[in-house]
């Protein structure tokens, strides 16, 4: 069975942490918002699209590390 390395297991925190932090940043009111991964998810799926398959820059494991599971 496949398992993600350590750098790439850094990749997705620093993903999931860099988006978590931008929420917050925009968000227009004093409270702040709560980690949900969800919503992460949402967010990291939008970066996807734009950095992956729109501007072409990197491949999709490179942008955000996963196990396939068909493999």
């Amino acid at each position: 069975m496949y398992e993600l390395n350590q750098n790439q297991i850094m990749r997705q925190d620093f993903v999931d942490n860099a988006i978590y932090d931008l929420i917050n940043l925009i968000n227009p009111t004093s409270k702040p918002i709560d980690w949900d991964i969800e919503l992460i998810g949402i967010v990291r799926d939008s970066l996807k699209s734009a950095i992956v398959d729109r501007l072409n820059i990197c491949n999709e494991m490179e942008f955000y590390p996963f196990i396939n599971s068909q493999e």
